[in-house]
């Protein structure tokens, strides 16, 4: 079985084993819903427009764990969530592919999304991820860490 959140290295961890380990907690009798939310890399820039051949994801590994660790705790404490677990992947990424799972069990729906959207926004917000993209333009290849293009 699979700690509930973590930082994890590229095809060691799938939606399956996060689905499986959810549905082994000790209060899954409790659960009515399981929402998931999958990151993936997106075929454009954010901004648009600039087409991404791939992305690179590095992460302060032990603070990571800390913090989705942490937040996994904080929003298991709303009433009628059973499990939250969120699981980053690391490595080298195309388009398409997966980057995040988070996945909430709950009893009801109108408690299971909000809590899944605050866990998105939390870990975006919290984790020390780093993205670069590598992207083509009309200018050609260029990579960049995402932080330092909008500095």
């Amino acid at each position: 079985m699979i700690n509930r959140a973590g930082v994890h290295v590229k095809d060691l961890i799938n939606v399956d084993n996060v689905i499986e380990s959810i549905k082994h907690h000790k209060d899954f009798s409790k659960t009515g819903v399981i929402g998931l939310f999958i990151g993936v890399v997106r075929g454009e820039t954010l901004e648009g427009g600039v087409k991404v051949e791939k992305l690179v994801l590095e992460a302060y590994e032990e603070k990571a764990d800390e913090v989705l660790e942490q937040i996994c705790n904080d929003l298991t404490q709303k009433p009628g969530i059973v499990d939250v677990q969120i699981h980053h992947l690391t490595g080298e990424f195309s388009v398409g592919d997966d980057l995040v799972y988070v996945a909430v069990a709950g009893s009801h729906r109108e408690q299971v999304f909000p809590v899944l959207q605050e866990a998105v926004e939390r870990y975006k917000s919290e984790v020390p991820i780093f993205k670069k993209e590598c992207v083509l333009d009309e200018t050609g290849k260029s990579e960049y860490w995402v932080s330092e293009k909008h500095c």
